[in-house]
């Protein structure tokens, strides 16, 4: 029970079976997955082998082109074998760990579970990803030695994305098969573990639905509309920017409403039964009109060549968007923390503020009353909205936000029902759910409690040392993160770089040399670092200011290969965007220690422009420097595929795609869990001056030239003589390839990190001249996304 687990089956290849099959793989570990023969195979199709296979091998194929994609990269589907329950039952026999995510129907379940006591080895884990079935129910007829190993293990969907998984064990649960799974959930497969009841829908679903249903009920009750609605539930609560409808509309609405029947089927004792019981107007949405959201022809939305449309719940017709304007704009204007985005809500002034206090104040009090019953403490709760519904704050740390005395006293004035262990907490002095990161109010105990925590999930504002500072301007700012680490942080939107950020670079390597055994590159936010001050380049690019744009990008190239060459290991460890300069970051660093989400790319093209860091010249050293010294290899086809990466913009999809394409090396870490990032990038940095760290010499490189521009760009004129590319992209295209190619004169030629840099330089500074170029940088500033001029 020690062991890691090895090999997983996962018996049911829909949705949930194959995003936990796809997602075991990504951590590098051996699936099975099986599904049913095809119950309409006739005749010799029946003996066909991959015919009999093919609802398990067809979900493989569809799971490998899935968008999102749920893969890392698509290689890793050669650690999943595909099979049929008839044939390849026995492949069940020596897997540590096995999950049905079959249908919701007991029976089958039952005889499911009947075959794999025959089936698997003794101490095989077997699991299942119910969300409505008892565990009582589905173990009826099962062995002591059974029970012991089972439990539920409940995905969100995507698997992938989502970082929720509860686990809910059975009377007979043997201690240590929990534990393992713990281990297996957190350490390899990054999961955020929350422990629940064997109750229906168990935390996340249970809170998430009442949540929702009651947002819908109180928005008829009201008489308002779902943009008005999706104004206010969105990041004003603390919730996702898809707030209420148009995440119903992502999720599927026959889904959501399978779950609110199950709910309320299920809750008979339910003080709140009746929240769970589906307005008419979203069951007709569903059963009649079939409108189930993205997956349709709409849901809540609908998206048409003349824009979005809204449902009127009342008429059941799509009408376009409108709703209460200024409620609407109030609700953009609502800026700050979660906890002061959520406390101005409240307290505006109108039906914006009484909406939200209705909704809240009893899905607060819900909360709090479904302890011990669906988990036993706040933090699962808040957890499990904050993992498995991306909220900014959780339930209890939403009243904590909002005042815990002044909001419980605001609730018994309204007739809000509270549980007798709110009583407990305000007759005792409580102000909080919370005291800081480590104590936590046991409902249960009526005390506070220390808090199970991880050290290695310490974030930055805890890992620093000192009142301090020991660097710091407009840009970024650079702490003592202890362990001879120094740690560098931007400040700037998005992380971008700007002539600030420029600054400081070359001055947090120097303090690193002089005073820290390395230098950690670690940001916060939304994005790891979206590249350079993109309005500050047009701005500078129609005043036509070329001596500032060529100082800005000289102090680039000279703080990167600072970095490169410095005299202590340098870690970066990007996370969300990584584009632009934020990858020429990591291409410079010693080491990445990425996010396994992580999207990556050079993506100057888009904008006109060629990357402007050093990402030419250090993209061709990750793809060359496996080569051996004096080898005569012909570099063409290496030189070739950085090209391709830089021309076509190719963003990597994930921390292991990028190690894929080039970005990051094989030898760097990825993080599965963001809780971890900071600690296990600083253990890098640790670990490489452990290890004798020794700075590397600089290089020259044999590039092919004439013949090799004309190589690469004539790819690019294909595309523009078929209408895929424009000439605009045929001229940044061929700035590229002149660039890792040495420059346009001459055959093979040694060309020095320096002259490459040089060309670099001067194309960049070229494009900014480029009219097209600078229309392509005021769309993606005014638009957010790329212009194909």
């Amino acid at each position: 029970m020690t062991e890691p687990i090895r090999r997983v089956g996962v018996i049911g290849a829909g949705v949930m079976g194959c995003g936990i099959a796809a997602h075991f793989a990504n951590a590098g570990v051996e699936v099975v997955l099986l599904d049913i023969v095809p119950p309409k195979l006739e005749g010799d199709d029946r003996k066909d082998p991959r015919k009999r296979s093919a609802f398990a091998e067809g979900a493989l194929e569809k799971t490998k082109k899935a968008r999102p994609a749920l893969f890392f990269h698509p290689g890793n589907a050669a650690l999943v074998r595909t099979g049929n329950l008839e044939d390849h039952l026995d492949e069940l026999a020596n897997v540590d760990l096995v999950i049905e995510a079959i249908v919701e129907n007991l029976k089958i379940k039952q005889d499911l579970f009947t075959k794999l006591e025959a089936t698997c080895k003794p101490g095989t884990v077997v699991a299942s990803n119910t969300s409505g079935l008892r565990i009582e129910d589905m173990l009826q007829g099962r062995s002591g030695a059974f029970k012991k190993s089972f439990l539920v293990m409940h995905f969100f969907n995507p698997v992938r994305y989502m970082k929720l998984l509860e686990l809910v064990v059975g009377p007979d649960t043997d201690p240590a098969v929990l534990a393992r799974i713990v281990r297996c959930a957190k350490e390899q497969l990054g999961k955020g573990v929350v422990m629940g009841k064997d109750t229906p829908n168990f935390v996340g679903n249970r809170i998430g639905c009442h949540s929702m249903l009651l947002t819908m009920h109180t928005m008829i009750e009201m008489g308002m509309t779902p943009e008005e609605v999706d104004a206010i539930t969105g990041p004003p609560m603390g919730h996702p920017k898809s707030a209420s409808f148009r995440t119903a509309d992502m999720v599927g609405l026959d889904t959501f409403l399978h779950v609110t029947d199950n709910c309320y089927a299920a809750l008979e004792g339910d003080e709140e039964r009746e929240v769970f019981k589906a307005p008419e107007f979203f069951r007709k949405m569903v059963e009649e009109k079939k409108y189930l959201g993205n997956k349709s022809r709409g849901g809540f939305y609908q998206k048409t060549k003349e824009g979005v449309l809204t449902l009127d719940p009342t008429t059941l017709e799509y009408r376009p968007k409108g709703g209460d304007e200024a409620l609407i704009k109030a609700m953009k204007g609502i800026k700050g923390s979660a906890a002061d985005r959520v406390k101005k809500l409240v307290a505006t002034e109108g039906k914006a503020g009484e909406f939200a206090w209705k909704v809240l104040s009893r899905a607060l009090a819900y909360s709090a009353r479904r302890i011990p019953e669906i988990a036993d403490s706040v933090v699962a709760v808040d957890d499990a909205m904050k993992w498995g519904y991306n909220w900014e704050l959780g339930p209890f740390e939403t009243w904590d936000a909002l005042g815990f005395v002044e909001t419980a006293e605001r609730m018994k004035k309204d007739g809000v029902a509270l549980p007798a262990s709110i009583d407990t907490m305000l007759s005792k002095g409580a102000t909080s759910f919370y005291q800081g990161r480590d104590k936590v109010w046991d409902l249960n105990r009526g005390e506070y409690v220390a808090r199970d925590l991880d050290a290695r999930e310490a974030p930055l504002v805890l890992v620093r040392k000192g009142d301090a500072p020991v660097l710091e301007n407009a840009g970024a700012v650079a702490w003592d993160l202890g362990d001879g680490v120094l740690g560098l942080t931007f400040k700037t939107k998005m992380n971008s770089i700007d002539d600030k950020v420029i600054e400081i670079l070359p001055q947090a390597v120097a303090k690193a040399e002089a005073d820290f055994r390395g230098l950690l590159l670690f940001n916060e936010g939304d994005a790891f670092c979206v590249g350079a001050n993109l309005f500050g380049v047009v701005m500078a690019a129609q005043q036509k200011q070329w001596d500032a744009l060529r100082t800005m990008v000289a102090g680039l190239h000279s703080a990167v290969q600072g970095m490169k060459y410095a005299k202590v290991p340098v870690v970066a460890a990007p996370y969300g965007f990584t584009f632009g300069g934020g990858l020429e970051l990591c291409l410079a660093a010693d080491a990445v220690q990425a996010a396994a989400e992580t999207y990556a790319g050079l993506v100057e093209a888009g904008v006109g422009l060629v990357p402007g860091g050093g990402g030419h010249v250090n993209m061709l050293w990750r793809a060359l420097e496996g080569i051996p010294d004096g080898t005569n290899v012909d570099l063409q086809p290496f030189v070739a595929r950085v090209f391709q990466n830089i021309a076509l913009a190719r963003v990597a999809t994930s921390g292991p795609e990028a190690q894929e394409f080039g970005y990051f090396r094989h030898t760097d870490g990825i993080s599965f869990d963001r809780a971890r990032h900071l600690f296990e990038a600083k253990a890098k940095v640790i670990g490489m001056s452990d290890a004798g760290y020794k700075p590397k010499a600089p290089r020259a490189y044999k590039l092919p030239g004439a013949s090799g521009i004309a190589t690469m760009t004539s790819l690019v004129d294909d595309m523009v003589l078929n209408g895929h590319a424009s000439e605009h992209d045929g001229l940044i295209s061929k700035k590229v390839a002149e660039i890792l190619c040495g420059g346009p004169g001459g055959h093979t030629h040694e060309v020095t990190e320096a002259e490459m840099l040089a060309i670099e330089l001067e194309a960049f500074l070229s494009l900014c001249g480029e009219k097209k170029s600078q229309e392509r940088m005021q769309y993606m500033l005014m638009n957010n996304k790329p212009l194909r001029n």
